[in-house]
């Protein structure tokens, strides 16, 4: 049951998981995880406005929530080549809980008024809900913000916080030009969200994923388009981008690791940097690659699950590694096959003759 899983805290009641017209508890499949499909159980809580919150629960072990950040789904981010292997690698050993926040994915999309309140206090309704007493937080980009405010008021409540890819304070606060900035990227959300035009899916993809194969910048398109409303998407944006906790910093006394790719496109490697500086005692941990979230095949998958793992007294997930290494495998032989087919042949010889006749012009000149 999912609820004698969870870390049942007293005086909180578990959350209801949600439930289909045949009493059955709604599953998800994706994924291989130590030879076994890795499941994860969808419920829903309500936030102190009302506003419905949906969460799902993977894995098994001690809590790992990972707060929410600007767009997600929990059903399609479950099966996506794009955090597939973060969700596996870290619900190997914990228990992996993640929500969507309001307006976004299977959250109530009906909402009208979305600040950074509100975000702060969707996670609060979760881990309430869930009757989490003590627990370590995982914040990725915008959710770092929100992570550190829930922190810095319940610091009896947060064991760990882990932040990757975060800032303390959002463009709007980081240059002269900022609120231009935020401005600019307001009106290209409201025209080209979730849109078919490639120009507009270039813009974000270049950012988040500049390395990212056809496959996954496919996938990334689609998390756009099914996650939320352009409409939303805006209020999400700037609710996250005009925020600024620098002051919360000093306050966080818990242990905490940063990590950050150095060439992040999205969120500059120095906001990594700010975040070490001012939260004392914490680890910070420089990834190489210039991708917001890190892929499997890049080294920085490697990086981050060790520095997690040791982190949090963990063993090292495995199950990530397996599947980056079978992409792997299938990539090679992939190539053998093209480098083996006839067409690839006698292009090769194509080359090699017109790189003949080009210098046999050059001498000739």
């Amino acid at each position: 049951m999912l609820e004698s899983a969870l870390q049942i805290g007293p005086g909180r009641k578990p959350a209801t998981p949600l439930v289909r017209q045949d009493n059955s508890v709604h599953t998800e499949q994706a994924g291989s995880l130590q030879g076994a499909a890795l499941e994860q159980n969808i419920g829903f809580c309500t936030a102190p406005d009302g506003a419905r919150i949906a969460y799902a629960v993977a894995g098994k072990g001690p809590p790992l929530v990972k707060v929410g950040n600007w767009f997600t789904h929990l059903e399609h981010d479950f099966k996506s080549p794009i955090w597939r292997h973060v969700l596996e690698g870290l619900a190997e050993h914990r228990q992996l809980i993640r929500y969507d926040v309001r307006g976004t994915g299977l959250s109530d999309r009906e909402i009208s008024d979305i600040s950074f309140e509100h975000l702060v206090s969707d996670l609060g309704a979760v881990v309430d809900a869930l009757g989490l007493e003590r627990f370590p937080l995982l914040a990725i980009s915008q959710g770092g913000a929100v992570s550190i405010a829930y922190a810095a008021r319940n610091p009896q409540r947060v064991s760990h916080l882990i932040l990757l890819g975060a800032y303390a304070r959002g463009a709007a606060h980081r240059s002269q030009q900022g609120a231009q900035f935020v401005e600019a990227h307001r009106a290209i959300i409201r025209q080209g969200w979730g849109s078919d035009d490639p120009s507009y899916r270039q813009l974000f993809s270049s950012q988040f994923l500049p390395e990212g194969t056809p496959e996954q910048l496919r996938w990334f398109s689609e998390l756009e388009r099914i996650s939320a409303t352009p409409e939303t998407a805006e209020k999400i944006y700037v609710a996250t981008q005009t925020v600024d906790v620098r002051a919360l910093l000093a306050q966080i006394k818990i242990p905490t690791l940063i990590l950050h790719c150095r060439g992040d496109r999205r969120v500059p490697f120095e906001m990594g940097c700010e975040l070490a500086a001012r939260i004392r005692g914490s680890r910070f941990v420089p990834l190489e690659g210039n991708n917001h979230l890190f892929l499997e095949h890049e080294p920085a998958a490697d990086a981050f699950f060790s520095a997690v793992a040791e982190f949090l007294g963990d063993e090292k997930p495995r199950s990530w590694k397996r599947k980056a290494r079978a992409t792997e495998i299938k990539i090679q032989a992939l190539t053998r096959d093209v480098e083996a087919s006839p067409a690839y042949k006698m292009l090769a010889i194509l080359a090699v003759a017109a790189s003949l006749i080009s210098f046999i012009v050059w001498l000739a000149a």
